[in-house]
């Protein structure tokens, strides 16, 4: 296996010559969904719909609306969505990455507070894994030059390697035949079980793939976990709007 983690200079610009040592479905990829000589992505704003389960152990579906907001160049993000529970009952949830340090919050009707939980090792490390994934809406961040490291596995897979702050997080992507991410699985991944933290198996599948202010992202991701040999989905979700800002 080959591995590629760039310590070069950051550069404002995507540059295809750097590919040549990258993984070949990682080189693929990039070539697929950017263009050469195109800014780096600075921040970006996705405005999202869909569904969620609170637990793997519920059968009851709730519809949300949100805006995660992301500024590759820091490595944060913030997700602030609206949780239907009830005709004219709604909760607000607010997961951050800030600095390393994860973070979230739960209000009913964005007022009164429910739940909150901030900046230990099992939270900052889901939340470093869930940006990471979720890099596939802003892949200037998969740039060795964004700080990722690439190990080949085979020719449709390459693992995705990201520190933090001393804190390190791996995902496998999963590539498909047109040269796009199609799924991203994490062996161990911090969530919360039987009344605290603990490591499961995760993955992520993208899907409906389409050009938007000069990358290509996907419309459709969802979310879920491995357990006792059954994949459990959690959360599945429509994009309906991309604003991107690059680097000047």
């Amino acid at each position: 296996m080959t591995k590629v983690n760039s310590k070069e200079k950051y550069e404002a610009r995507v540059d295809f010559s750097h590919f040549e040592r990258l993984p070949e479905p990682v080189q693929r990829y990039f070539e697929h969904v950017l263009t050469n000589g195109q800014p780096m992505i600075r921040a970006i704003d996705i405005a999202q719909s869909g569904a969620l389960r609170i637990r793997t152990d519920s059968n009851k579906w709730l519809t949300f609306e949100a805006i995660q907001s992301v500024t590759p160049l820091t490595k944060n993000f913030t997700w602030n969505a609206k949780i239907k529970f009830f005709p004219g009952m709604f909760i607000s949830v607010e997961d951050r990455l800030e600095d390393g340090m994860g973070s979230g919050k739960v209000k009913l009707f964005s007022i009164i507070p429910i739940a909150s939980d901030k900046n230990h090792k099992p939270l900052n490390s889901g939340a470093l894994h869930r940006y990471l994934a979720e890099a596939v809406w802003f892949p200037t961040a998969l740039l060795p030059e964004s700080g990722v490291t690439w190990t080949a596995i085979d020719d449709r897979r390459a693992l995705a390697s990201l520190t933090v702050k001393e804190l390190t997080v791996e995902l496998e992507f999963r590539f498909n035949d047109n040269n796009e991410v199609e799924s991203v699985y994490a062996e161990g991944r911090y969530g919360q079980f039987d009344g605290g933290y603990q490591k499961r198996s995760w993955e992520g599948h993208f899907r409906n793939y389409h050009e938007i202010e000069g990358v290509k992202v996907p419309k459709y991701g969802e979310v879920g976990w491995w357990l006792d040999g059954r994949f459990e989905l959690v959360w599945k979700g429509e994009v309906l709007k991309v604003n991107i800002s690059y680097v000047e």
